[in-house]
């Protein structure tokens, strides 16, 4: 059965942040994720995961100015100190969540830049994290990306992710694998897990189009969760998705392996 954790940057938006761990609570769920606990207390944030007997499965990396587009800065050669920060920063956060892995978004890759720089710089960012965080006890995660929803988006796909996973070389880099995303950008999901299962420390889902619940699109979630149960994949699944009406009344999907 999928071990589901709610995604509270795009789920239970009906009540405020910081409630959101309870409706995640009532709704079944026993682990959650979001995007940044930055702008919150650490102290705040532990106790609601404590209180509700919740898991922090995963954030990201500060990841520049969201507010104003930005999508990442870790393949921009002109934030490279931002970036180094910003690792020290998640550690800080990761480790008083106890939080066991953290995502790095790539960013837009910079127009002015030559593209064999960017990479450059993404490795060696990389590099740097995944050194740090290893000895913190953190997981790094690479995610592509659709460069639908976000255009020149630098990391788009497996193959690339993989590439760079191996320029790395460590031990503590993983790929954080959309389903969603990789519907868009390759398709082909079930042999795509099944081939890189064994680098694969995280999987977030969605459907296609819309990037509603389970359910509403395009993609048959119950084959895939079978098919992703039947690999051996034991890790947790985020709920990264918008709820098409109320996220309590889409979740008829998730019933029976929250219930489970």
């Amino acid at each position: 059965m999928p071990k589901l954790a709610a995604n509270l940057t795009m789920m239970f938006n009906e009540v405020d942040f910081l409630d959101r761990f309870d409706a995640a609570a009532d709704a079944g769920f026993k682990g959650v994720e979001y995007l940044f606990p930055y702008d919150y207390d650490k102290e705040q944030l532990t106790e609601k995961l404590k209180t509700n007997n919740l898991t922090q499965v995963l954030h990201n990396l500060p990841a520049g100015d969201w507010e104003a587009g930005e999508r990442g800065i870790a393949c921009d050669p002109n934030r490279i100190g931002e970036f180094l920060e910003g690792v020290e920063r998640a550690i800080d956060y990761a480790t008083s969540l106890d939080c066991k892995q953290v995502n790095c978004l790539a960013g837009i890759a910079p127009d002015s830049v030559e593209p064999q720089v960017v990479r450059d710089t993404f490795v060696a960012n990389l590099k740097f994290a995944s050194q740090m965080l290893r000895e913190a006890g953190i997981r790094l995660l690479i995610e592509p990306i659709n460069t639908r929803d976000i255009p020149g988006f630098y990391l788009q796909n497996t193959d690339q992710a993989l590439s760079i996973m191996d320029e790395v070389d460590s031990r503590n880099l993983s790929l954080q694998y959309d389903v969603y995303h990789m519907q868009i950008m390759e398709g082909d999901l079930t042999s795509t897990l099944e081939a890189n299962l064994a680098r694969i420390r995280h999987v977030q889902i969605a459907d296609n189009p819309g990037r509603n619940e389970p359910g509403t699109g395009e993609i048959n979630y119950p084959f895939l969760f079978k098919a992703i149960d039947d690999m051996g994949y034991r890790g947790w699944i985020g709920c990264e998705y918008n709820p098409a009406t109320t996220t309590v009344e889409g979740l008829s999907w998730a019933a029976r392996y929250l219930d489970s």
